[in-house]
This record gives structure tokens, C-alpha cells and sequence, in this order.
């Protein structure tokens, strides 16, 4: 049996959350652990046997706590978002998986991080530069670490259903959006076929316009 600890699960209805149903859907069988900051919403995703803790992920004992709690054969999915406090909780997280033994992540920040920061546009800088040298910041934490990884840089999130068309890409310059649920596909499938390669790839929907 596989356990997942979700980092970023909100009642926005975001990443984290559609991770946490498509689990629900397609791998029941899965232990699903998620932190969130809403004890309501805590509670309806309980009701799902969803196992849930409320807090902040800059909370060290928490977060080291949960980590015990999954076992160190548990995998991180990380898709916390925020311009502030960002590279600080996912640097909290990393540590403290490292710390209780957990070996492999995913994380998820968005196009612009590392090594595609040249493939924004002045704009996009000036708009939410600052959110992306966070997210970057957490990339290298990660990569610097014991854990094996895979990490996702997302183009814009959209809302709509699953299109099957989400692609990966490495090492290439791609610009577009994805629907979250598509993305959330791509994160369970990465783990569910252990595709843990220490790399970053782009994600984007080329059958989704850029002026969708």
C-alpha cells in the first residue's frame, strides 16, 4: 500500500486537493495523509478517510510528526503555493523528511523556476517574479538533498476536466496552460510508476490554447 503526504491541499479547490480525489478515485487502496489549515475543511476530508492534520507547513514539530506518522516509505507531494513563506515551508518540509527517513518527492512550483527564470517575460517578472525565485529557491533545496525527486513546473492552472493531453517536457523552452486535474494526473502518475528521475520538467497542455 502506497502513503502520500500532501502538502498544500486548500478548500480552493487547488492542486493539492484534486491530487487528494483523484486518489480517492483511482487508488483507494492508497493511505492518503493531508496537512491543511482549515479545521472545517479538515473535517469533510476526513469524511473521505482522507487522514488529516491542521496546521501550517513552517511548523517543524508538525510537519516532523506527520512525516513519522506516514513511515519512511511515504512519498511528499508538495504543491504548496504563495509569493511569501514559500521557500521556507518547503525547505521545513524537505528537512524534516530527510530527518524521519522519507526518500522521494514531488514538487511541484511552476514555468519560470531554475534553470526556465530566461524563458519569462519582463511582464510576467514584474507580475510574479518574486513567487518564482521562492519556488526556485525550494527547487535547489531539493535538489541539494538525500531525497529522490521529480519536479513539476506547471504553466498556467486552469480549472476543467481531465483532457489526457498534459505533457512533459525537459530541458525545453514551452509556454501554455494545463487544467489542474490533468496536473494532478501526471503527479499520481509519476508515483504510481515510480518515476523518480531527479529531474524538472515543464508541464503544459498543447491542446489548450494560449489565449484560452
Amino acid at each position: 500500500m502506497k502513503t502520500v503526504i500532501i502538502f498544500g491541499v486548500s478548500a480552493k479547490l487547488g492542486t493539492g486537493y484534486q491530487v487528494s480525489q483523484l486518489i480517492k478515485q483511482c487508488h483507494p487502496e492508497w493511505r492518503c495523509i493531508a496537512l491543511v489549515r482549515d479545521a472545517d475543511f479538515a473535517k469533510q476530508l476526513a469524511q473521505q478517510n482522507i487522514e488529516t492534520y491542521v496546521g501550517d507547513a513552517t511548523d517543524v514539530e508538525l510537519v516532523k510528526e506527520i512525516g513519522k506518522q506516514a513511515g519512511c516509505d511515504a512519498t511528499i507531494i508538495s504543491t504548496l503555493g504563495g509569493e511569501t513563506g514559500n521557500y521556507i515551508a518547503q525547505r521545513n518540509i524537505i528537512d524534516c523528511a530527510e530527518q524521519v527517513g522519507i526518500k522521494q518527492m514531488v514538487l511541484v512550483t511552476s514555468l519560470g523556476c531554475g534553470d526556465s527564470w530566461s524563458t519569462l517575460s519582463l511582464r510576467a517578472k514584474q507580475a510574479f517574479g518574486n513567487a518564482v525565485r521562492e519556488k526556485s529557491l525550494a527547487e535547489v533545496w531539493l535538489q541539494t538533498s538525500t531525497l529522490n525527486y521529480v519536479i513539476l513546473r506547471p504553466g498556467g492552472l486552469r480549472d476543467g476536466e481531465l483532457t489526457n493531453n498534459g505533457q512533459c517536457y525537459f530541458a525545453q523552452e514551452v509556454h501554455g496552460f494545463v487544467y489542474r486535474k490533468e496536473l494532478a494526473k501526471i503527479i499520481m502518475d509519476k508515483i504510481a510508476n515510480q518515476q523518480f528521475d531527479n529531474r524538472a520538467y515543464s508541464v503544459v497542455d498543447p491542446s489548450l490554447t494560449v489565449n484560452y
